[in-house]
């Protein structure tokens, strides 16, 4: 075995012969079609030449004067006339029988696996490269027929995965198309009718301006085809920057995302297509670097190789580009270095612009393109190329190339591929079980009582999450401050504008949910609330407060600062306690989500009851809302009694701000007294003093219409003085009650509420509760499909368990082949030989290990007993063909141990 990443292991004479050896080891002689041993070693001796023997007898037998052109390369992987193919088996054809059989069961597993949406997939050719790389031209050339939507822009909307099979007998194209109804039915179409099916897909794609990732599925047999799965993916759009191109590169973006889905499948072979004439030119490569990084699994193909031979002027750059060095291009590219392929011009048909008029013709034609590439080539270089490089030049080595590289990669998979399909055939298998008793228990009283069993759990989850939990991921269902304020609302002034509370909110920044989060909407309200100042009185509001009395012209300021108080505080607040309502509603509701993800990850969610399951929400979001205007209801009625009627011991709050206004500092009046003592005036008594600055203030306050400064002072304290004592009992009153008659009857009333109304709607229509109609139909159309899946998966396991036990028997149960196998029940794959080779090295020191101590244990204990064998026992002689490490009891159903 070639290290990894060698060319030797990777070239094409290597990829084939070591398949063929497996096949003739695994199948037999017989199988192969071999016919003595002369005739295999001249097999073998062709093989290795990989293509330049087949040139040559073509070049002469076309050069023969009156000798039919015959496309030879045509004639499924050897040098052989398609004339002289009659259909039967040839023993110079090396796809024979067993080849077949193992082809079929891949493009079998392949069809389930887009079919099913199945975690593996069978290798294939991934075709990836840009709008006018010739992707399409040349899945085309390596079929051998034109079919394909080929033509300037985004055509392919859709992959188009092709499983080719060889059949001598299909004279014309036979082609079968997968419905895309999951149950793996297939429709034979003619070649005319599947080419309207695919531009028609890719129409109404193109009409929608999006791409699908669903595989459009076609099976074709055709006796010029090779045994190949190739995977036509979506052109890339190279656009243009600027929002004039906006379109153009949204679909760039869509393409690209596909693309990367598609290469990312490990099983997948990527042919990665290069329309440059420089390798340092990276198209498309940069985007397959990123899933292939070393390019290991990815084969390199320079497309339109006509068009760049003669841009070479000199031979050492067609050097050059033939062999690229290391820093140009990967060493370890799958193959040992690109390919290069020419595909001419021309569309198949009868039309006037139709340059060809059948697919005969048009393969003569690709057969010319790659001859003439390679006589241009040796006159450029002037001298003959070698083999190896005749090996990489033209459609036919490409193809030869890829569909011995496919076939080796088909029989290194397959001890992996045994495990996992049992593995999927059990998992399938319990889930039809599970619908069949699904469908049995759609009865009215099995219905009723998993439904009372449902939200009886149900109504056990929403209080453990408001007492808090750590049985939900806070990184799915917690919310931040800043993601609650744009789902669930900001508390906003009175302009509109969020309100911004002086203090840090607690554990803003922390993802809450369930009572967590309703404590930080109270304390953010707190905070908000409590910051809120009362707005500036003017001189035109206190004037529009006083008004006229009923039986005399005074001012009563103590009235109109009331006024203005109770005016400013029900306008400022009122909003508040909607925002907070609100606000509460959106984090009770949010509880719902947290709740059914509780229930399914304890496995009592009721799948399929969709009805039945937006029946117990819509009451619980009916409640909440009910509950919270309730609350609002109450909350407004508090704040409407608190600003009705001003009760001075409850609204007056802090009265030293009032008594600095009304009353001088004592410092002033000693001032004023000093300066008339000095101006010789006569100095009044206390008591005249009083009388004056009480006479002053009369007034000032009683009947002055006149305000001075020092009236708007004693009015605004006033109205501050009320606003204060409202905001305080506002605050303490709306978080009470919210307390009161939201949190506590969520978590004490839901319970009778939920079970009333389910109860109610059971008694009055069961069928509208459960949907017991659509909800059979589901059920029904999963078992068809279930069963389809299991029809499909048991017929391929078959296949595929036999392939498997004929590969166990000739390999001697290989601890490669048990490694490999054994990691495929683990949910893991093999996906390269060296890895393989390094568990099997691992698998082989372990049993011996263990069998090593298996032997010492027994010799102890069972050495005191009669060292000869009991009488009537028998002595266990293992079989020559299986080792004691092959006894896997992961395949003991493949390969059993006792035989009748």
């Amino acid at each position: 075995m070639s290290p990894p990443g060698s060319s030797a292991r990777h070239s094409p004479a290597a990829s084939g012969a070591s398949a063929e050896r497996w096949l003739q080891k695994a199948f037999g002689e017989a199988s192969v079609n071999v016919v003595d041993r002369a005739s295999a070693r001249r097999e073998e001796a062709r093989e290795s030449s990989y293509g330049g023997a087949r040139y040559e007898r073509e070049t002469e037998r076309r050069a023969a004067p009156g000798t039919a052109a015959k496309p030879a390369y045509w004639a499924h992987g050897q040098a052989v006339d398609s004339s002289q193919d009659d259909g039967r088996a040839s023993p110079k054809r090396f796809f024979n029988k067993a080849n077949e059989r193992l082809y079929e069961a891949y493009s079998q597993l392949h069809t389930m696996a887009q079919e099913f949406d199945k975690p593996f997939d069978s290798p294939a050719i991934l075709v990836v490269g840009h709008q006018t790389d010739g992707k399409s031209a040349l899945v085309e050339a390596l079929m051998g027929f034109q079919f394909n939507h080929v033509g300037g822009g985004t055509k392919t909307r859709r992959p188009i995965a092709i499983n080719m099979k060889y059949n001598p007998s299909a004279v014309e194209p036979r082609c079968f198309l997968m419905k895309d109804d999951n149950l793996g039915r297939e429709d034979e179409l003619s070649l005319p009718e599947l080419q309207a099916h695919i531009e028609g897909e890719n129409r109404r794609l193109e009409n929608e301006n999006g791409f699908w990732a669903k595989d459009i599925v076609v099976k074709i047999e055709y006796k010029y085809c090779p045994n190949l799965t190739i995977i036509d993916t979506p052109g890339l759009i190279s656009a243009a920057p600027g929002r004039k191109f906006s379109g153009l590169q949204q679909s760039a973006r869509l393409v690209e995302d596909l693309v990367k889905q598609k290469m990312h499948q490990r099983d997948y072979i990527i042919l990665c297509l290069e329309d440059s004439s420089d390798w340092s030119n990276a198209t498309t490569r940069r985007l397959v670097l990123e899933a292939d990084p070393e390019l290991r699994r990815t084969v390199v193909v320079s497309t339109k190789f006509d068009t760049r031979i003669p841009q070479f002027s000199h031979s050492q750059d067609v050097e050059m580009f033939l062999h690229p060095p290391a820093r140009l291009l990967e060493p370890t590219v799958l193959g040992g270095g690109p390919f290069f392929s020419s595909v001419p011009s021309g569309r198949v048909g009868l039309a006037r612009d139709s340059k060809y008029r059948s697919n005969d013709h048009y393969r003569e034609a690709v057969l010319e393109r790659e001859q003439h590439d390679i006589a241009e080539l040796e006159r450029r270089l002037d001298r003959h190329l070698s083999s190896h490089e005749r090996g990489r030049i033209g459609v036919s080595q490409l193809r030869f190339f890829l569909e011995r590289l496919l076939q080796q990669r088909y029989l290194e998979n397959v001890p992996t591929i045994v495990p996992v399909l049992e593995r999927e055939h059990r998992i399938a298998t319990s889930k039809l079980s599970e619908t069949v008793q699904e469908l049995a228990d759609l009865n009215q009283d099995h219905l009723k009582e998993k439904g009372r069993a449902f939200y009886q759990h149900f109504l056990e989850k929403i209080p453990e999450i408001v007492r808090g939990t750590l049985a939900a991921p806070p990184r799915i269902f917690g919310e931040s401050l800043a993601h609650e304020h744009i789902r669930g609302g900001a508390f906003v002034n009175a302009d509109g504008r969020p309100c911004m509370p002086q203090q840090p909110v607690p554990n803003a920044d922390m993802r809450l949910f369930g009572g967590a989060q309703y404590h930080r909407a109270l304390e953010e309200f707190r905070l908000i609330v409590n910051a809120v100042e009362c707005p500036p009185v003017s001189r035109e509001d206190i004037v529009n407060s006083c008004g006229v009395d009923e039986i005399h012209n005074g001012v009563n300021y103590t009235r109109t600062a009331c006024v203005i108080a109770i005016a400013r505080a029900r306008e400022t607040f009122e909003p508040f306690v909607h925002q907070l309502g609100f606000r509460l509603s959106h984090i009770a509701r949010r509880t719902l989500p947290v709740a059914m993800y509780l229930l399914q990850k304890e496995g009592r969610i009721l799948n399929g009851h969709e009805v039945f399951l937006k029946k117990i929400g819509g009451t619980f979001a009916r409640f909440v809302d009910d509950r919270v205007k309730e609350c609002q209801e109450k909350c407004h009625e508090d704040l409407k009694s608190t600003t009705q009627f001003v009760t001075w011991s409850l609204h007056s709050g802090n009265k030293a701000g009032l008594r600095n206004v009304l009353a001088p500092h004592e410092g002033e009046h000693d001032a004023k007294d000093e300066k008339r003592r000095s101006g010789g005036e006569l100095v009044m008594s206390d008591k005249e003093l009083k009388n004056c600055k009480l006479t002053d203030l009369v007034e000032n306050t009683l009947w002055n219409r006149t305000m001075k400064s020092v009236t708007v002072d004693i009015v605004d304290m006033l109205v501050r003085q009320i606003f204060s004592g409202i905001r305080a009992h506002i605050v303490q009153s709306v978080e009470l009650k919210f307390n009161c008659f939201f949190l506590m009857p969520l978590l004490n009333d839901f319970n009778s509420f939920l079970r009333n109304e389910m109860e109610d709607a059971f008694e009055i229509s069961l069928d509208s509760v459960f949907d017991v109609k659509s909800v059979r139909s589901a059920l029904e159309s999963r078992r068809h499909k279930l069963e389809s899946e299991l029809e499909q998966m048991e017929h391929i396991q078959s296949k595929f368990a036999s392939i498997h036990s004929q590969l166990e028997a000739s390999s001697g149960n290989s601890p490669a082949t048990q490694a490999a196998a054994k990691a495929a029940v683990g949910g893991t794959t093999f996906h390269s030989a060296a890895a393989r080779e390094m568990a099997a090295q691992d698998e082989i020191l372990r049993a011996s290990h263990d069998l090593s101590e298996g032997i010492a244990e027994a010799k102890a204990q069972f050495a005191q007993y009669s060292p000869n064998p009991m009488r009537g026992s028998k002595a266990y002689e293992p079989s020559p063909r299986r080792s004691s490490a092959g006894r896997s009891r992961d395949r003991a159903p493949l390969s059993p141990m006792f035989h009748n």
